[in-house]
Order: C-alpha cells, then sequence, then structure tokens
C-alpha cells in the first residue's frame, strides 16, 4: 500500500492518486522508475538530435550538447522550482499534484510563449570569447560548463538543497573559461557583483517577507476583530502583489513579447493595483462571511491568491531560467552552424523545447523532494506566511531590478521563507514566560526576583536549552553552505571535464 503524503491538513494521500502518478512520489521502488524514466527522455532527445543532425559536420557536438542540455533541463526542474511550489504545498494552500501541474504547464508556457530568443553565448558576459582558441575548444568549453552545472545540481538536489542554476551555469563557464584560456580571460566585475548576490538575494528576500508577515500580524492577526481587519488590509496586500506581479512579468518574464518603456511599467503597475482591490475586495469581504474570529481563518483567506501567485511565478520562472539549460546549448549549435564564435544567437525552436519540456519533466519526476524541504522542512508555513514569501519574491525582483542589484530567484525565495521561520522565532522566544529551571520542573516556573538572583552564567544556560526553534538549523546550514560552494564547486568541475574533453579527443 503507497504510503501517504502528509500535507498539511491531510489535502493529498497516495491513495487518491492514480497509479500512473503515485510511484513518482515516494518509495525506493518510485525512485528506480524515475531514473529510468528520466533516462528515457535524454535517449529520445538524443535520437531527434541524432535525426536532425547525424550527417552534419559537427553533428556528433550537437547530439552530444543536446543530450547534455535536456540532462541540465531535467535537473531545473527538480531543483529551481520548488522555491515557487514549495511554500504554496506546505501551507496547504494547494496538494502537491496540484502544484506539479500547475508548475509544469506554466513553466513551459513561460519557455514557450516569453522565453527570449537570444542568449549571449558566454552567459552574462563571465568570460571573453577572444580569447579562447578555436571553435572546437570553445565547443569543448560550453560543453563542459553545461555539463558540470547539471551534476552539481543534480548533487545538490540529491542532498535536498535548493541552489541557484543561474549561478552553477555561471560557475561552469568561469571554471571552463580559466581552464581554456587563463584568468585573465574572466570578467572578474561582473563575477563579483554576481557574489555579491549570494549576500543581496537571501537577505532582501527574508527581510521583505518578514517585514510584510509583522505587519499582517500587527494589522490583522493581533486585532480583537481579525475578520473586520481582514477585510480593511487582505485586499490591498492582493493589489499589492498583483501590482508587483504585473511589473515583473513585463520587466523580467515577457522581454520575447514586449519591452516596455520605465513609464509603462509603473503605468501597468498602477493599473493592476487600483484594478485587483476593486475585484478583491467585494471577494474577500464574500469569502470571510461565516469564518470564526480566528488567525486560521484569516489564512485561509489567502488561499486564491497564493495560488495564482504560484502560477505567475512558475510562468516567469520558465520564460527566464530556461536560458540556464539552453543557453550553452543554443551556443554550440551555433558554433557548428557558422564555423565559428558569435555574440549572440538567436534559439532554434527545437532547442527551446527541449529546455521547457525538459524543465517539466523534471519537475514531475524529482521535484517532490525539494517541494518538501522548501515547503515543510526548513520552517512550518501557513497561508499567510506562504504569501509572504510570494509576495516578497516579486517586490525583490523588482527592487534589485530598479538598482541594477543582481539577484537570484532561487535565494530569493528561500530567503523569504527563512525570514518569515526566524521572525516567528524571535517573536515567540521574546513573549515566552520566564525559562524553567530543568525538564522536570515543567509544572513551576520562578518569580521575576529569583530569575534574577541566579548567576548570569545560570540564566543564560536556562535560556539557551529554553530557547524555541522554530528553523530547523540543519536545513540552514546545509542551504547555506551549498549556496556559498556553489560557483567554485561547478568551476573546479567544469575545469576537470574540460581538461579531461581536450585531452581525450583534442582541440581540433
Amino acid at each position: 500500500m503507497p504510503k501517504k503524503y502528509k500535507a498539511k491538513n491531510d489535502l493529498v494521500s497516495y491513495s487518491v492518486l492514480s497509479s500512473s502518478i503515485a510511484p513518482f512520489l515516494d518509495g525506493d521502488g518510485g525512485q528506480t522508475l524515475r531514473i529510468g524514466l528520466a533516462i528515457v527522455f535524454m535517449a529520445v532527445v538524443g535520437v531527434a538530435a541524432y535525426a536532425m543532425f547525424g550527417g552534419a559536420p559537427g553533428g556528433g557536438f550537437v547530439i552530444a550538447a543536446a543530450v547534455i542540455g535536456a540532462y541540465m533541463a531535467l535537473n531545473i526542474g527538480a531543483n529551481d522550482v520548488a522555491n515557487t511550489m514549495g511554500p504554496p504545498v506546505g501551507s496547504g494552500a494547494l496538494t502537491l499534484v496540484g502544484a506539479l501541474t500547475i508548475a509544469a504547464v506554466f513553466e513551459a508556457a513561460g519557455a514557450y510563449l516569453a522565453g527570449g530568443d537570444v542568449v549571449s553565448t558566454i552567459s552574462k558576459g563571465i568570460i571573453n570569447p577572444e580569447n579562447v582558441e578555436g571553435t572546437t575548444t570553445f565547443i569543448w568549453l560550453m560543453m563542459a560548463a553545461l555539463m558540470s552545472a547539471a551534476l552539481w545540481i543534480n548533487l545538490a538536489t540529491w542532498f535536498g538543497a535548493p541552489v541557484s542554476t543561474t549561478h552553477s551555469i555561471v560557475g561552469g563557464v568561469l571554471g571552463a573559461g580559466v581552464a581554456a584560456a587563463g584568468v585573465a580571460t574572466v570578467n572578474w566585475p561582473t563575477m563579483g557583483a554576481i557574489a555579491s548576490s549570494w549576500v543581496i538575494s537571501p537577505l532582501l528576500g527574508g527581510v521583505i517577507a518578514a517585514a510584510f508577515l509583522y505587519f499582517l500580524r500587527w494589522a490583522v492577526l493581533l486585532r480583537e476583530d481579525k475578520l473586520e481587519a481582514a477585510r480593511r488590509w487582505v485586499p490591498v496586500l492582493v493589489a499589492i502583489m498583483a501590482a508587483a506581479f504585473a511589473m515583473y512579468l513585463s520587466v523580467k518574464g515577457l522581454q520575447r513579447i514586449w519591452t516596455p518603456e520605465i513609464w509603462m511599467v509603473w503605468t501597468l503597475g498602477a493599473g493592476a493595483l487600483i484594478g485587483t482591490y476593486a475585484i478583491a475586495r467585494p471577494m474577500i469581504a464574500r469569502a470571510s462571511e461565516g469564518l470564526e474570529n480566528r488567525k486560521r481563518s484569516v489564512s485561509q483567506l489567502f488561499t486564491v491568491p497564493l495560488i495564482f501567485s504560484a502560477a505567475l511565478l512558475a510562468f516567469a520562472h520558465g520564460a527566464n531560467d530556461v536560458a540556464n539549460a539552453i543557453g550553452p546549448l543554443a551556443a554550440i549549435v551555433s558554433a557548428v552552424g557558422q564555423g565559428g564564435v558569435q555574440a549572440q544567437v538567436t534559439i532554434p525552436l527545437w532547442v527551446m523545447v527541449i529546455g521547457g519540456l525538459g524543465i517539466g519533466v523534471g519537475l514531475m519526476l524529482f521535484g517532490p523532494k525539494l517541494i518538501r524541504t522548501v515547503g515543510k522542512e526548513i520552517t512550518r508555513l501557513n497561508q499567510t506566511r506562504a504569501f509572504c514569501v510570494a509576495l516578497s519574491a516579486a517586490i525583490t525582483v523588482i527592487v534589485a531590478s530598479g538598482l541594477g542589484l543582481p539577484v537570484s530567484s532561487t535565494h530569493i525565495a528561500v530567503g523569504g521563507v527563512f525570514g518569515v521561520g526566524l521572525l516567528r522565532e524571535w517573536l515567540a522566544n521574546r513573549s515566552r514566560p520566564m525559562p524553567l529551571f530543568t525538564w522536570a520542573e515543567a509544572r513551576a516556573t520562578m518569580t521575576k526576583e529569583e530569575w534574577k538572583a541566579l548567576p548570569k552564567k545560570d540564566r543564560k544556560k536556562i535560556k539557551k536549552r529554553n530557547r524555541r526553534r522554530l528553523v530547523r538549523r540543519r536545513h540552514l546550514l546545509t542551504i547555506v553552505l551549498a549556496w556559498l560552494i556553489t560557483v567554485p564547486a561547478s568551476a573546479f568541475l567544469a575545469a576537470a571535464l574540460f581538461l579531461a574533453l581536450i585531452s581525450t579527443f583534442g582541440q581540433a
């Protein structure tokens, strides 16, 4: 009998899933099946590439790169998408199957409809292509970068650590570039800006998410009439979210379809703010009728906005991050077809299909593990807290884009989860009753005078022993460590792969 997936309120269990879906979600037997299906997907991509390029000059490069690109796309689906789907699933707003379905559809839609059709072959200007001697050397460089990034993300997923796919591919290009042309070929100011995002992204995401949660506590959750306060403030927050997403999608998610002026972006945001508020206010009023005057009732009002935010984040993610899977592949295809390195390349439709489809397949096969980590294992989330995380993700990207700061969507989302968890922990410990001498004396509390009479060292020990931990330190340390070593780990791996390729196959 398959195990039940214990989402909040038991919203989903394997007993209600079809036999074709249930094995993908849990169990050792399902793991073998998932790996087998992933291999089948890469094999199909390889066969399709062979059918198109098998007899063409340099076709072997394209076939190998297509398979590696498919592997990279699978890993992005397994790791990166959890950042948008984890909070809604952990809060109970979405079932796991519902989240997988929404993510697969909107990730693919974002990749196909709004994914950039022109990308830099050198991945954000990390290295100078003029310093790379020969087209074949450049192809090996990009192939090593792509493979190293995919392997690192695969390893991080196995350890349960959500990492930035952008940083992974940047590290791969950096390491292979240094191995191919030396340290002088690296654009170090760009690398410095990327390194700064290790701090900027999670810090901004965490602070903004915590700030919104603190405001909600003050304005709604701690009020005597919580529902009346919710009718006043929830429509405002939903309208802010809509405005943020409208601006986010116009700036970052619709580059292939439309590139608006700044005034257009602000006009679109203002229109979304006003229109959404006009719609949300009566809807929230109707939804709150008959509910109990409790925090849980207020949390339920955020369920529908959370589902919409998850869909929009998935669309924007597919539009932007698909290039991490297919950018190096498109660069290799261009180098083979043009016989040289191009500053920019147009992404062929079949390459876009590999990226979008691979992300969807990777999400369905391997995504649940990271979704659970982000949504349930770092800290406990409800709809209110998850809404603050989603709102933070959209606003942080808008603020960072306006300031010209490089940020990672992965770090922002996970930073938001840490932010709301650490805020709750701080508030819980600040308002907790006086700590106890021992756990055996749990029924007896100390007076204020008795507490002050204790030596400072003893008071510190007692506080530490009785402090509530609402954020799991094991996950915190694992994720932070994975973030710090992503670029150097993928760089060293790419350098080793590049040297191995050159020594085995040569430069010409």
